[in-house]
């Protein structure tokens, strides 16, 4: 068994062990395990955390994980369904990774912005620390698998060849060892532009292995598509706000064409002048002219001589 990956004990196994251990200890005052020599007490500790998440083989424990995952991700996917921001949707997976990930301590998404990267949807203040020395560098798991399109399992930041840098100042600044990072990739030709990646942390060397990094591409690809979703129903909204804003200012003209007996142009003209003296937007005039029929400036009584002439001496 390679350092750092779970082993999967049969129903009863964990306890037959600590037997056996428990005995052996009767003999020796402590003993060795792996590649670990502590008290009695410290190795009952650190099994039954084994135990935890340790999972049965064979068929029923099989399936009975993959209906876990399959509830997680049900459920992850009719949360994100509704989201019409892109930052909500990073903050969720973020969250759903901490969960279906036992090996995770943190997790976060970077997302690139124009001048740089940011943090989204941090579990714990860890992560933005962590991140904020990728950033400053320029390079890191998340970093690079943002910009080249990869997935990165850093067993060991210490002593990692990739980023000896990143590596000791992430080690000795917060206690971070291991981390996996994975790109979302995006289908939808609106999110070419959106460049973001899933990060889990944890602080023991080796923490992550290969059926992490298949939960997190999984989460990645639901992610991706909500993403995607959620940009189409925003530019879906935008769409529908913008015709109604136009429709609202056509009814706005007619009513001040039929009203001053104007032509449609100067009727715009009126509107926009009315926009830049309230310094209000030209939908929201329109707004106004279609509740009270008229535009206020044109209401209020006037100064002789000529409009919005300063008198002598003010």
């Amino acid at each position: 068994m390679t350092r750092g990956t779970v082993r999967r004990l049969p129903d009863g196994a964990g306890a037959a062990r600590r037997e056996r251990l428990r005995v052996a200890t009767l003999v020796e005052p402590t003993v060795g395990w792996g590649r670990r020599t502590g008290t009695p007490a410290e190795i009952e500790a650190e099994m039954t955390l084994d135990d935890i998440h340790a999972t049965p083989e064979g068929p029923d424990a099989l399936a009975g994980r993959a209906r876990r995952l399959i509830d997680e991700f049900a459920a992850v996917g009719a949360k994100l369904s509704g989201y019409t921001d892109v930052d909500e949707v990073l903050a969720d997976l973020s969250h759903a990774c901490r969960r279906l990930v036992p090996h995770a301590e943190h997790a976060a998404t970077s997302r690139r912005e124009r001048l740089g990267f940011v943090t989204i949807g941090a579990t714990s203040d860890v992560p933005p620390r962590v991140d904020r020395i990728q950033y400053e560098l320029g390079h890191g798991p998340c970093v690079d698998a943002i910009l080249t399109d990869s997935l990165f399992n850093a067993t060991d930041l210490r002593i990692d060849p990739r980023w000896p840098e990143f590596g000791r100042r992430a080690a000795e600044e917060t206690g971070i060892l291991s981390m996996l990072s994975f790109r979302l990739f995006f289908e939808d030709t609106g999110s070419a532009d959106l460049l973001a990646g899933l990060n889990l942390y944890a602080a023991k060397p080796e923490a992550f292995d290969e059926v992490d990094e298949t939960i997190i591409g999984l989460v990645a690809t639901h992610g991706a598509f909500a993403i995607s979703a959620a940009q189409q129903r925003r530019r879906a909204d935008g769409l529908t706000a913008a015709l109604q804003s136009n429709r609202d200012i056509g009814a706005a003209l007619g009513v001040l064409m039929t009203r001053l007996l104007v032509t449609r142009e100067q009727a715009f003209d009126l509107m926009r002048i009315a926009s830049q003296r309230t310094n209000r937007k030209l939908r929201d005039i329109a707004q106004d002219v279609l509740e009270t029929g008229t535009l206020a400036f044109l209401e209020q009584p006037q100064r002789p001589g000529r409009p919005d002439q300063p008198r002598g001496g003010d």
